[in-house]
């Protein structure tokens, strides 16, 4: 059976739990060479792991995105250990929800440095080998819905979000002439640990019928970077269970 991405290289930021973790999976189970970025040495190696066990290709990279020199240390072995990039998740991100009053700078700079700076980087790096190509590449950004709307003390998050999905299309019209598409998902309620615990009214508040899953996201992720979707590029996915379509009053 012939698999989508076999022969394939992808990067996955934050990939050592929640979203990227079933992110990187996913590629691997459709052959591709996975390269597992987290700032947890250990956490990465556990996703590795479980991707060797069922077949997969894939190696530990731990990188911390805020620092250049990690996000370079991690494209140069990438691109050594699989001789070439074809696919960059940026997932990794932080958030401070805190009092609005009691954020400091350092909270602020951290969060934006991590969500965004690591977007920018990452991004700038690994286009540097995609271009060589023959086919290019493709980015996707890992955004949130609460690029679009937000709950309280949500500042430095919500703005770092808003900011992926604009330097998303920035990118995309930057990097077509280099055969390189990006795009960028915002996902909603994505529920990363146990899907058991949540209640009736957690899933029945989605227009969907249910909280979403990291491989919502993982799908959305596949559909984005396929070598067949060569059309698709400063595209922003909301991927939310109808969430951010639903008016909400209370009575």
């Amino acid at each position: 059976m012939s698999l989508a991405f076999e022969g394939l290289t992808v990067i996955v930021t934050g990939a050592g739990q929640g979203i990227g973790k079933g992110v990187a999976t996913a590629y691997a189970r459709e052959g591709a060479a996975v390269v597992v970025a987290d700032i947890s040495e250990e956490a990465g190696q556990l996703t590795v792991q479980e991707i060797v066990q069922t077949g997969g290709q894939a190696i530990n990279v731990p990188c911390d995105v805020r620092k250049e020199e990690d996000i370079k240390k991690l494209i140069a072995q990438a691109e050594r250990e699989f001789g070439k990039i074809d696919i960059l998740i940026n997932n990794a991100g932080v958030s401070r929800f805190k009092s609005l009053f009691e954020l400091t700078v350092d909270d602020w700079d951290d969060v934006l440095n991590t969500n965004v700076r690591g977007c920018f980087l990452a991004s700038k790096e690994a286009a540097k080998f995609m271009r060589l190509n023959d086919h290019g590449g493709a980015v996707v950004n890992i955004a949130s819905t609460r690029s679009m709307m937000s709950e309280p003390n949500t500042e430095a998050y919500s703005a770092s979000k808003g900011a992926i999905v604009a330097l998303s299309h920035a990118l995309a019209i930057t990097l077509g002439e280099e055969g390189i598409r990006v795009n960028c998902i915002s996902p909603g309620w994505i529920e990363t640990g146990d899907y058991g615990a949540l209640r009736d009214i957690d899933h029945q508040q989605h227009p969907a019928g249910r909280v979403g899953t990291p491989e919502d996201i993982a799908r959305a992720c596949l559909y984005l970077t396929h070598p067949n979707n060569d059309f698709v590029t400063g595209t922003h996915l909301v991927v939310d269970g109808g969430m951010t379509r639903k008016m909400i009053y209370e009575e």
